[in-house]
């Protein structure tokens, strides 16, 4: 069977300007492939990373990194999804924006009866980085009830997730936004102090909260702009968990510098390690699934756009004028 479906198309890396709706055809799954008619597409910063050449791709590229839909074919090979499962991904390679496509089954789940379209498609790629973050990428003294941890970014979609989560595993959570504004929505999602970087001196700032001691571990996504004053926020043997690089890519450092400041661990981390097995991609799905069915994290869903609006929905992505999740509709 061959189908039509409208896509978001890139000829060339640039601006939001590049991102075009095309109508391509999809055909049939192949051996470890389905086939999912989405529902709704999450929209997340790699995809600007994507479009604008930071993480250069073949070209033509469909963009978008996970959604949620109904499983509409299964190929050779698939037995954990069947035609007509409520499904949802965060998926190499990229492709979501799009109302049907054939893809990859491996990172595709069953999405609970409890959870909707709307939230699993918002959740997905932000939630999986939020399980790595606090359960697997931990500094080599542990994590334990009452720690200090620094997170930047704390409004966004993933920070609302890390804030409430953090607070449910009784941590100590210091955001970072760049306003007042977003700084009170992260302590209304759990985080225990917030700090508004375009006024304060936030390492400053961490080590009077921390009664100087600094953080076990600093989360940051930002990248450049933090990068030298999160080392400076650190305690003795703190990890410095990179893992994303919105203000651009962190420049080269000397690794003689981590001595002087501690003895620190660094380590730049990617979800799609994390769920490169079908094993490992339901085992940390099922842990996000379980915290959000129970109600101790909300996926906020503060944006929506139709996927005609793609363009604008990453001009304010990257002009910072978004908040919690944003989804588009088909």
């Amino acid at each position: 069977m061959t189908l039509t479906s409208r896509a978001v198309q890139i000829a060339q890396h640039g601006g939001p300007e590049q991102l075009k709706i095309a109508m391509v055809t999809v055909g049939d799954p192949g051996p470890g492939e389905i086939r999912i008619r989405h529902k709704a597409v999450g929209l997340n910063f790699i995809d600007v990373y994507q479009r604008s050449g930071l993480y250069q791709l073949p070209m033509p590229l469909n963009l978008g990194m996970e959604a949620s839909g109904v499983v509409e074919a299964v190929g050779e090979g698939v037995t954990h999804l069947k035609v007509g499962d409520r499904a949802a991904y965060a998926s190499q390679p990229p492709g979501s924006y799009c109302e049907v496509r054939v893809m990859p089954a491996k990172c595709v789940c069953k999405l609970p009866d409890a959870i909707s379209f709307e939230t699993g498609a918002a959740m997905m790629l932000k939630g999986l980085t939020a399980q790595y973050l606090l359960k697997k990428v931990r500094p080599v003294e542990g994590l334990e009830p009452g720690d200090h941890v620094l997170f930047h970014a704390a409004a966004g979609g993933v920070g609302q997730i890390v804030c409430q989560w953090a607070k449910s595993l009784g941590l100590q959570l210091i955001g970072t936004a760049g306003s007042d504004a977003k700084c009170e929505l992260a302590k209304a999602n759990g985080a225990a102090f917030a700090i508004n970087y375009s006024k304060e001196d936030f390492a400053a700032r961490v080590k009077e909260i921390t009664g100087g001691k600094g953080v076990k571990v600093v989360y940051d996504s930002v990248g450049k702009d933090t990068w030298d004053k999160s080392l400076d926020c650190l305690r003795p043997f703190g990890l410095m968990a990179s893992f994303g690089n919105a203000s651009g890519p962190v420049p080269p450092f000397a690794p003689g510098s981590l001595a002087g400041k501690g003895s620190l661990y660094v380590t730049r981390q990617t979800l799609f390690t994390h769920i490169a097995t079908r094993e490992s991609t339901q085992a940390m799905a099922n842990d996000l699934f379980d915290v959000v069915v129970s109600g101790k994290v909300k996926i906020n869903i503060d944006q929506t756009y139709p996927l005609e609006q793609i363009q604008q929905a990453h001009i304010d992505l990257e002009a910072r004028n978004t908040t919690g999740c944003t989804i588009l509709t088909l």
